[in-house]
């Protein structure tokens, strides 16, 4: 493309290009993407171990109203008001896993993939698209929700995701900071992943949670062909690895 704000997955050929009306509503926006192949599995007990250990020392550290003023989702809170969405009404994914925790409730266990990409989010605070690559049609565009504009939240139905920052491939919208799209979610089948690390915040913060993702990936997920991709400006990309 020639502004240079997408770039091509080798692995699939699939572009992914920001649109300006996400650079309008966030000028500090940058992404990082990481592609792989992958083996995912029901449950992963040394994964498990860690996400206890981490939920534990969150517990102690944080307080419900310190949750939103963590930067990567108070900054992702920040695009949604920019947008026109009420981000206490449509909680990015991220926060409302946080504010799981404090209440005392048992993180959702899914697969190992979809496991892994919630402790990315509690971690880093990013909220995380986590896809099965194989399912995407086309190229991939990051703009903003439309009214009435189908989309299937994976767990909670319908969704209205007008004015919500929202990626689409050639057949619709896959994902959201809110919730992602059943068509396109992470089974049990996924073989090969496509995970896109938001930072409305910034680029501060990203390449370490690119790397604290791979190295999971490798760990509990058997990630192989590695490649990933870290936006540091409007015009370029930086290959991590």
């Amino acid at each position: 493309m020639e502004d240079n704000r997408g770039w091509r997955i080798d692995m699939r050929q699939i572009s992914i290009e920001i649109s300006d009306a996400i650079y309008r509503a966030c000028p500090d926006f940058r992404v990082a993407v990481i592609a792989c192949k992958v083996m995912n599995y029901d449950y992963n007990e040394a994964l498990w171990r860690e996400i206890k250990l981490f939920t534990t020392g969150f517990e102690a550290t944080y307080r419900m109203e310190e949750i939103k003023l963590r930067p990567a989702i108070h900054a992702t809170r920040q695009a949604y008001r920019m947008l026109g969405k009420d981000p206490n009404r449509y909680r990015p994914s991220a926060e409302a896993l946080c504010r799981r925790i404090l209440k005392g409730q048992q993180l959702y266990q899914i697969n190992t993939l979809v496991d892994l990409i919630n402790l990315v989010s509690l971690k880093t605070g990013y909220s995380i698209g986590g896809f099965d690559l194989d399912k995407i049609v086309g190229d991939l565009t990051l703009g903003v929700g439309e009214a009435d504009e189908r989309f299937e939240a994976i767990g909670r139905g319908v969704l209205n995701i007008e004015g919500l920052p929202v990626y689409r491939d050639a057949v619709g919208g896959i994902g959201t900071p809110t919730s992602d799209e059943e068509r396109t979610k992470i089974t049990t089948d996924t073989s090969r992943l496509l995970m896109i690390v938001n930072g409305y915040s910034g680029e501060e913060g990203l390449q370490e949670a690119v790397t604290y993702s791979v190295d999971l990936l490798k760990r509990h997920a058997d990630g192989s062909e590695m490649r990933s991709w870290y936006q540091c400006n409007k015009l370029s990309t930086d290959n991590l690895l």
